[in-house]
């Protein structure tokens, strides 16, 4: 399927590994033009395999999107480079695992301000631009973990409902004024973020990672995580003109796992 991203430019952030960087893989592929920020030293890396592999013109910007100085010079670098912004992917990896009892009022803040407050920075730095050129698509990935709770992670289990929030109201306030809004929600997809995951359960159950991702693969109906190309794959699909009545959508991304109705 041609999923008409040829020309266009995809913003991906949190994009140098993991599903940020399998999402401007896939956006790569199809012939859009990517923009790519990251803080780690692994962004030109991850940059040049994108370009040697898909021939793409891909730029890349060192930003934290934590800070909103980094915000504004991303946003601002990708206009220069391209004149335009037509796919916002939110991304900004996740808060620290944890219960309750394990954290503290100031780990609050910190996810706070990476999870949801990365979403609102990133949305008031592309929305006006969008909205001048009356078309544009957002992509947040978000979790599982807003359809239902996941053991051990509390902040991302409530933040992420906050992002959603946003999210659908952005959606009935934008979708009139053509700019498209959406999240992806994957349960465990097998990527660094995973892997630190699995060690902190394999820690606390005396266990070892192969251990629990076999008890998680056990829980999703396909037997098995997802892979980092299927999920780009699907990010590409979504943020692109051939879902365009998707909107104001949260995508489960999980292989049947999520076991509410809706």
């Amino acid at each position: 399927m041609d999923l008409q991203l040829s020309g266009k430019v995809a913003l991906v952030t949190a994009a140098s590994k993991g599903l940020g960087k399998a999402s401007a893989v896939a956006f790569a592929k199809e012939g859009a033009r990517v923009v790519m920020c990251a803080r780690s030293e692994a962004l030109e890396q991850a940059a040049s395999e994108i370009r040697d592999e898909t021939g793409a013109e891909v730029v890349t910007i060192k930003a934290d999107v934590t800070q909103q100085a980094d915000v504004d010079r991303l946003v601002a670098t990708a206009l220069a480079s391209f004149g335009q912004i037509d796919i916002l992917v939110i991304n900004a990896g996740g808060p620290r695992p944890g219960n309750f009892l394990d954290l503290t009022p100031e780990d609050w803040v910190a996810a706070s301000n990476l999870t949801l407050m990365s979403a609102v920075r990133l949305a008031y730095g592309v929305v006006p631009h969008m909205l001048e050129r009356g078309s544009g698509s957002i992509v947040a990935i978000q979790s599982i973990s807003v359809k239902q709770p996941v053991d051990n992670l509390i902040l991302s289990n409530s933040i992420r409902m906050a992002v959603i929030g946003m999210l659908k109201s952005m959606a009935n306030e934008l979708g009139p004024k053509g700019i498209r809004v959406n999240s992806i929600n994957p349960t465990f997809t097998w990527t660094d973020r995973v892997d630190q995951l699995l060690n902190n359960r394999a820690n606390i159950n005396n266990t070892d990672v192969q251990q629990e991702a076999a008890k998680i693969a056990a829980t999703i109906p396909l037997r098995r995580m997802g892979s980092a190309e299927e999920f780009g794959r699907t990010v590409a699909w979504l943020a692109s003109p051939s879902a365009s009545f998707v909107h104001g959508h949260a995508l489960m991304f999980d292989g049947g796992a999520t076991k509410t109705p809706l």
